[in-house]
Order: structure tokens, then C-alpha cells, then sequence
């Protein structure tokens, strides 16, 4: 299961030319429906060899493009820790899952490339963080956007002190035990305060290496990372963090007691002010760019720019599409009334390049776009 970042955004973009089968299943956390969601894939399954044999491939062509997909259906633990969606992409050359906090509708798409779209808001620049919780026993790291939040499956990170530290050092690890009275952490060794100062070196040993484990799930993105632990070890983890976007105000007490939805809502009340300044700084660069050629609310220029990598922030209308095509090598942006044979949402895509690119996204209502009223509007770098 991979971290949706914007890198593989960019990857998946620029696979094009072969064909490419997208998946989409909302997935269920717990209870007996989730005995049902392997059986809804594998139906998504059947779905996407039809069309794939539709296309001209033959019977062992498209078995080898499906044959990781199929092989999840016998991975019971798989489906045993999904969130609200899941997201699959395969090509011959290609293949992804997604699980996210996302309720996405059943849907196959294949194409010449992968249908992206669902995604959007996963990374759109109005409102996607982290939630690290931390404690001795336990390291959980959530994704989340406004409405939704979903566990990540970690990697090359350390789940325990335990498991950090190695078994050579575990019997001396028992020696340590940690009691809380009025919210001070007490440390009992056999050495009084020196005992402390061992078991915060060991901690901060600890948190580096799982430090070193979300360096390349999450502190490449530019996006909040909030703690949520008991008031000793935050300062502590603070110490051997290496991520930019670490949050200075962290949720205070004992994560293990807390459910993914009450993580949400505690770090969606630190994070709703940050979110709506950033989108209202962007409305005032592009209105104080007017008429300076850096500030652009006509598509049939954002669009080029967007897949040169040179907006900075966009503002799409939600709800609203702008069918045409887009040809990068000639620039050229075709726009239709309505939808034509070969057509795309090219609003969608200009989200999407911009995505790639490092820029910044804000879905909003149509009229929170900033400039003439259209649907879209950008911010360019130069």
C-alpha cells in the first residue's frame, strides 16, 4: 500500500501512451461489510478485462497487467485494514494502491492513462495534513483532509520503543517505568535523575529512527505533520524532527485512548485557521498581480503554464467542468460548450498539473475564485 504524494502524482501523469486501468472502490474500516469489499473488487476486476480485451490485448496480456490485483483478492489482512476507499492503478509497467480517506463511488477507467481525478482532493492545497501518534507502545501516522482521516500502513518506522531500541536492550528497558501525576512524567531506575537523562537519550533514539522512516512518506510533501502524545515525549520528538512542516501546537494526552476520528477533530481545530490563511494569502498575491502577466484567469493559458511547472496557486471551481482538449507539445487548448468525443475536463487537469509541479490547489465554490468570476484562477512563478 503506497503514501499518495505529489511525486506519484507527476509519475502517474506521465505514463501515457500504453494502456492504463483505474480502480475505484469505497471500502469499509470494520463490520461485515468489509467481508463484501473483496468481492466488490474482484466484480471491478472482471469489469477492467473485459475492457482491456475490448481494446485489442490478448487474454494473457491483460492477466498480466491485472495479475497484482488479482493477487490482493487471497490478502485477507489487506482488506482487514482499509480505510474509506481504495484506489488501484495498473499498466505493464505500473502498479499502485491507495488507501485513503475517501468515500470514492465503484468506478473502472482504461485508458491511455491513469485516471487520476478521484485524487484531487487528497492533494489539493486547502486542507490535507498528517497526525503522528506517538507514545512507547504504539506509533500510528493518519492522513487526513477536512472531512475525512484514514491510517497509513508504516514502513521502515518503528512501532514500539521496544522495537526501536532492539532486543539486546529490552531487559534493561524493564527497569524503566513511567507514572504520570499532574501531568509530570516520573522515571524509576536505579540511578534517580541519571536514570532520566538514559531513558531520554533512549527516547530521542527512538524518535530519530522514526524520524528517518517519514522522511520519504510525508516530510518531502510541504504539508502539516501534527503530534499527538503525552507532554514529555512531544518536546522530545521536537528534538530529533527533520520535517519542515512540523506543527508547533501538538494535541496533549494518550493517543493510544483516542480513535482515528477524535485524532481528526482535535488536530482539525489547530490546523482550520493555517488552512484558511494560506488560501486567502494566495486570493491577495493574485489580486496584488493583476495586470502584472503573473496573474491569469483565462484557461487557455493557465493550462500551459500548469504543465510548464510555472503556477504557483490555483483556484478551481468545485462542481464545474471545462471540457476541451490539451495538446503540451503544440501548448494549444481547445475548448467545446459541451462534451466532444476525446475530450477531458480540463480544469481538472490544469489541477493536476499543477499538482505535479509542486503548486499549490484550492477547491472552492465558484464564487470564492478570485478575479472575473470564472472558474479558474492562477498565480504563476515568473
Amino acid at each position: 500500500m503506497d503514501v499518495l504524494n505529489r511525486a506519484d502524482i507527476g509519475a502517474l501523469m506521465r505514463e501515457r501512451g500504453n494502456l492504463c486501468v483505474s480502480l475505484y472502490l469505497p471500502t469499509h474500516r470494520a463490520g461485515v461489510e468489509v467481508q463484501q469489499d473483496p468481492i466488490r473488487f474482484k466484480n471491478l476486476l472482471r469489469q477492467a478485462e473485459e475492457r482491456l480485451l475490448s481494446n485489442g490485448l490478448r487474454r494473457a496480456e491483460a492477466e498480466k497487467i491485472l495479475g497484482p490485483a488479482q493477487r490482493l483478492l487471497a490478502d485477507k489482512a489487506f482488506w482487514q485494514h482499509q480505510s474509506d476507499g481504495l484506489a488501484a492503478l495498473a499498466s505493464s509497467q505500473t502498479f499502485r494502491t491507495y488507501r485513503v480517506p475517501v468515500a470514492f463511488p465503484e468506478l473502472v477507467v482504461v485508458t491511455d492513462r491513469f485516471h487520476i481525478k478521484p485524487l484531487l482532493a487528497l492533494l489539493s492545497g486547502d486542507g490535507r495534513f498528517y497526525i503522528l501518534a506517538l507514545s512507547q507502545n504504539n506509533v500510528r501516522l493518519l492522513q487526513g483532509t477536512h472531512h475525512n482521516v484514514g491510517e497509513i500502513d508504516l514502513r521502515n518506522v518503528p512501532t514500539s520503543l521496544a522495537e526501536a531500541l532492539g532486543a539486546e536492550e529490552r531487559q534493561r528497558q524493564l527497569q524503566f517505568h513511567t507514572a504520570s501525576r499532574g501531568g509530570a512524567a516520573i522515571f524509576h531506575g536505579h540511578g534517580g535523575s541519571n536514570d532520566d537523562s538514559v531513558h531520554k537519550k533512549d527516547l530521542l533514539r527512538y524518535f530519530k529512527q522514526i524520524d528517518k522512516g517519514l522522511r520519504d512518506l510525508v516530510c518531502t510533501e510541504h504539508v502539516p505533520l501534527v503530534l499527538a502524545g503525552v507532554d514529555y515525549l512531544l518536546p522530545i520528538y521536537r528534538e530529533a524532527n527533520t520535517c519542515a512542516e512540523l506543527v508547533e501546537q501538538g494535541i496533549v494526552g494518550n493517543p493510544e485512548s483516542l480513535s482515528a476520528s477524535e485524532l481528526h477533530t482535535k488536530a482539525w481545530a489547530i490546523l482550520e485557521p493555517f488552512f484558511k490563511q494560506g488560501q486567502e494569502r494566495a486570493a491577495d498575491q493574485y489580486r496584488g498581480l493583476a495586470g502584472t502577466g503573473r496573474a491569469e484567469g483565462d484557461l487557455r493559458r493557465i493550462l500551459p503554464a500548469a504543465s510548464e511547472g510555472r503556477v504557483d496557486s490555483l483556484f478551481v471551481a468545485v462542481g464545474v467542468q471545462q471540457w476541451g482538449r490539451f495538446e503540451p507539445e503544440a501548448n494549444s487548448v481547445t475548448l467545446h460548450s459541451e462534451r466532444e468525443p476525446g475530450d477531458e475536463d480540463l480544469l481538472d487537469l490544469a489541477a493536476l498539473e499543477t499538482l505535479a509541479h509542486a503548486g499549490n490547489v484550492y477547491a472552492v465554490q465558484s464564487g470564492q475564485v478570485p478575479g472575473n468570476g470564472g472558474p479558474i484562477a492562477a498565480v504563476f512563478r515568473y
